[in-house]
């Protein structure tokens, strides 16, 4: 049986990212995942994005990484997509760019703090930078490693994968996700917007205050999670 609908999705996902200005050439992807039937759906490696049609969507298994479905080769962030598919059980849809404004961030291995309300209604604090690759991890299964530096950063952080969708990896980009693969691209727009305010607000004042705790908490609940009242019934948070 294929994955028609599944790979639709995420070629819709990535002519997203396009239209959203979030690519230069091939630098990004995004994937989804289906759960159920084991198995993720990712971008071709290299492939441009004004070709790219919904059957050259390479559906890979989620545990194996094997290709099951599909005569391209995958992403070549593939093995990213699914250690964090397999860290962050809630996560339906993983999107990576080289946007410019969060990949300054990530360059200047700063985290992206929390200014303002734009921001909070999408991250729940600072967005965080990780850690540099070892040698030993850039040497071999660099990208598999590029996912577990990310998740080591969650872990030592605390921080929750449905709270915080969107990573700076140290040296390297934005990775964002969220419930399916639009919202993840969502998620990337978001960033890149907020990463752009921060620093236009750094270039006006270089020691900004943070967004009260309050009204941080206000702004993130008000959108997510249980006690949410923004937007209509029945509407989707992502």
């Amino acid at each position: 049986m294929g994955h028609e609908r599944l790979k639709r999705e995420v070629w819709e996902a990535n002519r997203r990212l396009v239209d959203a200005g979030l690519v230069v050439l091939t630098w990004g992807n995004v994937s989804g995942v289906d759960r159920e039937a084991g198995v993720l759906a990712i971008k071709p490696s290299g492939v441009g994005y004004a070709a790219l049609e919904p059957d050259d969507i390479v559906v890979v298994g989620l545990e194996s990484g094997e290709v099951v479905e599909g005569k391209l080769k995958p992403s070549s962030d593939t093995p990213t997509h699914r250690y964090l598919y397999q860290a962050f059980a809630e996560i339906g849809g993983v999107a990576h760019t080289h946007s410019q404004h969060a990949t300054v961030w990530a360059q200047a291995g700063r985290d992206l703090p929390c200014l303002g309300t734009t921001h909070a209604d999408h991250f729940f604090g600072a967005v965080p930078v990780t850690d540099p690759l070892t040698p030993e991890e850039t040497a071999q299964d660099y990208e598999a490693n590029t996912g577990k530096v990310i998740v080591r950063c969650f872990a030592a952080r605390d921080l929750a994968a449905a709270e915080m969708p969107a990573v700076l990896v140290r040296g390297h980009g934005p990775f964002t996700w969220g419930s399916s693969a639009e919202a993840s691209v969502d998620n990337a727009i978001a960033l890149e917007a907020v990463a752009r305010m921060g620093l236009s607000t750094l270039a006006l004042s270089p020691e900004p205050p943070l967004l009260p705790d309050h009204v941080l908490e206000k702004h993130f609940r008000r959108k997510h999670g249980e006690t949410a009242y923004y937007g209509q019934k029945g509407d989707k948070q992502r």
